[in-house]
């Protein structure tokens, strides 16, 4: 059963030139005209109508899909034209939302568009996002990330996330009602500002949004659908250069403040504030009672050869993507049922994406008894800006 409600289907009627349009379509057993009616009955939300947004807009609108929400503020970019393909030469200078809707249409005239041209923020994503059925994050900014996570939980309805940095793209859905996390199991905390570059700083190969926006659309389409296995609980990852996809099983967080067993967060919080974190340059200040070490520090003591033990308590998918040398993986949910194996002497680094959770892994160490827990300040983001920029960031 897919995700459209059953009481609007009897209202929705193929035309014969859909029939002859969707053809291609309608012969799929998993599709037929009953799947044909879901798709032009289904409502879809594209947030971001950029590089991810673009190929997603495109197949949905080509598919039949009834209505296309895009939200974006920005204006067309000569930038912008390498991999965001809504878009001509002769669209620089206009708004992206107005330049979609014309290609949108003209690719298919029987979908409506529905424009949003402002920016996504907690004043108006609850509004925005409610006639829709399903939700695409194409948005390249954590506090729309999880502005979106988060509204979408509280809607009950899938967030399909896609992103992309250089070479490399990930998608997934998050649909706690659907079984799964949601993106704040994966990420309880973002990174600390300028610590994850962005495509203007970073680069991405122009294909390659195009890969991850047709894998988030193809998601929409079989929730509309009810049919195959979507990527809830998944995290696909895909390396370009590799040409090689890899599969990781995500796990709900029964702490998560927002999908997990006793959630602190019923509704959109500041999200400017929640995302800026401290600075880059105060990554190494002590936090109270946890006592830190920065990266440089810790290269330091590597390159004297002195005696630590460095604990990763990432998740293996993540570990899996970047790791420090030497690190061993012992995830923050298994900590306290593995503490056995952790030494008493010596110096024990224990070390996350960017510092947040490793925190919390020496507090319930250090209410275990443990006095020798020291916190990689910034994690293996810092470790990948300040000491080996080899190491993947994401």
């Amino acid at each position: 059963m897919g995700i459209i409600d059953e009481e609007r289907l009897p209202k929705i009627a193929l035309t014969r030139a859909e029939l002859s349009r969707y053809s291609r379509q309608l012969i799929l057993p998993e599709v037929n005209a009953d799947g044909q009616r879901r798709i032009k009955a289904a409502r879809v939300l594209c947030i971001g109508a950029g590089g991810l947004g673009s190929p997603a807009a495109l197949y949905l609108a080509a598919a039949g899909v009834g209505t296309l929400g895009l939200v974006d503020a920005d204006r067309v970019d000569a930038s912008n034209l390498q991999r965001q393909i809504l878009y001509g030469t002769g669209d620089v200078g206009e708004s992206k939302v107005e330049k979609a809707r014309a290609r949108l249409r003209e690719l298919n005239p029987d979908v409506e568009i529905v424009l949003h041209a402002a920016r996504f923020t907690s004043e108006n994503a609850t509004g925005i996002i409610a006639p829709y059925d399903v939700v695409i994050d194409g948005s390249d900014n954590f506090p729309t990330r999880y502005l979106s996570n988060d509204v979408c939980v509280f809607a009950r309805k899938p967030n399909i996330y896609g992103s992309v940095f250089r070479f490399e793209g990930q998608a997934s859905v998050f649909a706690p009602h659907l079984g799964g996390p949601c993106y704040r199991c994966l990420f309880p905390e973002p990174p600390p500002p300028g610590a994850a570059p962005s495509c203007a700083e970073a680069g991405v190969l122009g294909v390659l949004p195009g890969i991850i926006g047709l894998i988030q659309a193809t998601e929409a389409l079989k929730l509309i659908l009810g049919a195959g296995e979507s990527l809830a609980g998944r995290l696909l990852h895909f390396d370009a250069l590799k040409m090689k996809f890899r599969e990781f099983t995500l796990r709900r967080d029964p702490q998560c403040p927002v999908c997990g067993d006793t959630p602190t967060i019923f509704e959109p919080i500041d999200y400017e504030q929640f995302c800026a974190g401290p600075a880059e340059a105060d990554w190494f200040a002590a936090p109270h009672g946890v006592p830190v070490i920065s990266v440089r520090e810790l290269k330091a003591k590597i390159d004297r050869k002195e005696p630590f033990t460095l604990i990763d308590v990432r998740e293996q998918y993540e570990y899996e993507m970047a790791r420090i040398e030497g690190s061993r993986l012992m995830p923050l949910g298994e900590l306290e049922t593995r503490m056995d194996e952790l030494p008493r002497q010596g110096t024990l680094v224990l070390q996350c994406h960017s510092g947040g959770r490793s925190e919390h892994a020496v507090r319930i160490l250090q209410e275990a008894g443990f006095e020798n827990a020291v916190n990689l300040a910034g994690g293996i983001d810092a470790w990948s800006v300040e000491i080996d920029p080899t190491v993947p960031r994401y």
